[in-house]
């Protein structure tokens, strides 16, 4: 399929590519100090919706690249953080290969859906019941079958804070005294 081509088709998709492209910017910014705000509240997503998030969970912590990236349309993006965009079903299960094999939780944030095209926004964690560790966009398009498939994969982690001071304890000296 040509660029064009999904453009024309799918009216919606530079309105959710919008989105996506403002959520990334709007999170870019400095780690914050202070204590952190509390975590927002999961929401339940639909079954067909939840399917993409357990399937993407079972394949990541099996480190099966190929089932993840069959999870994604044949012309599927993956925009991991700090890296470049990885597209097209080869290239994603190539990258994939040096993913994952580890424990992983999704949870859905806020997500939509319009005609054949959806969204969720998630955060992610080591495990069930953990602090999420970072946060993603899924940009999704039902497939021929029905089943709803990743266009668009965004992740970035959440910023890690130094260690808490232990009151009354001396710091650490940065140099060796001369």
């Amino acid at each position: 399929m040509a660029p064009d081509s999904l453009h024309m088709k799918n009216p919606l998709l530079p309105l959710l590519a919008s989105f996506a492209l403002g959520f990334s910017l709007a999170t870019a910014q400095p780690p914050p100090t202070g204590p952190l705000p509390p975590p927002l509240p999961s929401v339940e997503l639909p079954p067909d919706l939840a399917r993409v998030l357990r399937d993407y969970e079972k394949a990541w912590t099996a480190k099966d690249a190929a089932a993840l990236a069959k999870l994604f349309v044949a012309d599927g993006f993956a925009l991991p953080n700090g890296l470049p965009a990885v597209r097209g079903t080869a290239a994603l299960e190539k990258f994939y290969t040096t993913s994952g094999g580890s424990p992983l939780a999704l949870r859905a944030l806020a997500f939509g859906t319009s005609g054949d095209l959806g969204y969720i926004l998630g955060g992610y964690a080591d495990g069930p019941g953990q602090p999420d560790i970072g946060k993603f966009t899924l940009v999704l398009k039902r497939g021929s079958d029905g089943r709803w498939l990743i266009l668009s994969d965004m992740d970035n982690p959440n910023p890690r804070r130094a260690p808490a001071a232990v009151p009354g304890a001396s710091p650490k000296p940065t140099q060796k005294p001369a």
